[in-house]
């Protein structure tokens, strides 16, 4: 596996976290009264080691690949949407285009592993793994050179976003199947039965929950040994954009990079990515709840509490997006409020 995944991720820094505690303290409030977009602002400072943080230059990666588990039927869409959606993503058609303009966000398509290649494309950039993983109810979905390939292409994705100058960094997917993929790692990875994981993805019914569930703990029973890694849990169930994401966030913690993690796929990866290098944690704020059921078992795991719950699951980083305002009124509620002396107002006594 690439050498640089073991590289040394910096701890945030605390200094600047207790300048910005002790500045909201003196800011013209009640101390703690601005409740969780203080302690935003707070880890933001210490994150981005500035006295005064910021989330203007916001970057979106939304990474795109298939599954060959979708043969078993586990989604209502057909495979070619995965195709189809990358084209629409390139035309500024997705519910993500949208947000993305709106935010003044940077948007880029990393297309890598459809099934099918869909050549050239405005904002689309091509890191293929291959033409989607392979059914892992029969066989591993990758082997170790298109895992190294995905990790790296998520990788190079946050080395693109550090280029440029960016302050916080959004990984999103695309992929008709990756719930069920994601399901099944979120199952080797914390020992849970898929029936409390599996969810209706992209609209499934009840019936087709319970067919899902099936397929992964079918996937499970087949790949057993080989379930005992994060690594080996990602080639054997996992997908391309989920290990492309994992990438993301361990390159990004070793940057110093932010990162507003989304919803059930993009925090399965972040668990293999803590799973892997339990450093990297710090370095993720968690945008909102899914409502995938499996999502709930993941925060817990990570001990995360999420900015939103609205009851999204579309994924495409779209949770992310819409969270990405609360941190900039944050940063703004910490750099331009007065504080008690400028404004000559009387402290609590």
């Amino acid at each position: 596996m690439p050498s640089w995944l073991n590289d040394p991720i910096a701890a945030p820094s605390a200094s600047h976290v207790e300048d910005a505690r002790r500045r909201q303290d003196q800011l013209t409030k009640p101390a703690g009264s601005l409740g969780r977009l203080e302690d935003l602002a707070i880890r933001l400072a210490g994150l981005q080691r500035k006295h005064r943080p910021t989330a203007e230059r916001v970057r979106i990666v939304v990474f795109a690949g298939d599954h060959g588990v979708t043969a078993a039927g586990v989604s209502p869409f057909p495979q070619s949407v995965t195709l189809e959606m990358i084209r629409n993503f390139s035309r500024g058609g997705a519910a993500i285009s949208v947000l993305a303009r709106q935010l003044r966000a940077v948007l880029e398509v990393v297309d890598v592993g459809a099934a099918g290649d869909p050549g050239p494309l405005p904002g689309v950039i091509s890191c293929r793994a291959g033409a989607g993983t392979k059914d892992f109810r029969a066989h591993p979905a990758m082997d170790r050179e298109e895992l190294r390939v995905a990790l790296q292409a998520g990788a190079d994705a946050v080395a693109r976003a550090s280029q440029t100058g960016c302050d916080l960094f959004i990984g999103g997917e695309m992929g008709i199947g990756n719930t069920t993929a994601a399901a099944a790692m979120v199952c080797a990875l914390l020992r849970q039965p898929a029936i409390l994981i599996a969810g209706p993805g992209a609209g499934l019914n009840p019936a087709g929950v319970t067919r899902k569930a099936e397929v992964i703990d079918q996937a499970l029973a087949h790949h057993g040994k080989h379930l005992r890694h994060p690594l080996e849990i990602m080639a054997a169930v996992g997908g391309f954009e989920i290990a492309a994401l994992t990438g993301a966030c361990i390159a990004a913690a070793q940057r110093g990079l932010p990162v507003l993690v989304d919803g059930f796929i993009v925090s399965t990866a972040a668990l293999a990515a803590v799973q892997l290098r339990p450093e990297v944690l710090p370095w993720l704020i968690f945008a909102h709840q899914s409502a995938e059921p499996g999502h709930q078992a993941v925060l817990k795991a990570l001990g995360a509490t999420p900015l939103l719950e609205l009851g999204m699951r579309l994924g495409e980083a779209s949770g992310s997006a819409v969270a990405v305002p609360l941190l900039r009124l944050a940063c703004a509620l910490h750099a331009e409020m007065a504080t008690f002396a400028e404004a000559g107002v009387s402290t609590a006594e």
